[in-house]
């Protein structure tokens, strides 16, 4: 008897733990986002290379995004290569509701810091180096070395983006 009752509160704890761990989902929220932030970043760098010209990356805090332009307007939103982005209610929120161009919105509880500051944008050249998004396209680029730190409660993910080269690691 004595036996049972022990596995029973053993059970009763693991199972209190694990539940908590289920119903939290902010980890996986920072990963995904952290994943999806890299995939756009190296998508604008292919297709700076492809389409032989700038493309440039909106950096908001609140958004990755695609464009033509640092400003990043209707007219300059590249479309995502599948046809449409996540279509989750963070990028519908972020990213002007439109879900055909290549943005994400950041979820509630994932907070982004770079490292040096992005000011805006920045953006790739035509053989795929980055700028920062104030430097003069085929000038010489002033980006750094720039890491993105994506944090939810205990869970960290980091971005790097390497100058002259552009790698995203």
């Amino acid at each position: 008897m004595i036996e049972l009752i022990t596995v029973i509160v053993l059970i009763g704890v693991l199972g209190a733990i694990g539940a908590s761990r289920f119903f939290d989902n902010s980890v996986f929220e920072n990963r995904t986002y952290a994943d999806q932030a890299k995939a756009i970043i190296r998508y604008a760098q292919k297709l700076a290379i492809a389409h032989n010209r700038a493309v440039f990356v909106r950096v908001d805090g609140n958004s990755f995004a695609v464009c033509t332009t640092s400003a990043c307007a209707a007219a300059d939103q590249l479309a995502a290569p599948g046809g449409s982005n996540s279509g989750s209610a963070a990028t519908r929120n972020f990213c002007q509701a439109s879900t055909t161009w290549m943005c994400e919105g950041r979820p509630a509880k994932v907070a982004v810091n770079a490292s040096p500051a992005i000011n805006g944008a920045f953006y790739f050249d035509a053989l795929g180096r980055p700028y920062n998004g104030n430097d003069a396209i085929g000038g010489v680029s002033t980006f750094q070395q720039t890491a993105l730190t994506f944090s939810s409660g205990t869970s960290n993910t980091r971005i790097v983006i390497w100058p002259e080269t552009g790698y995203v690691q």
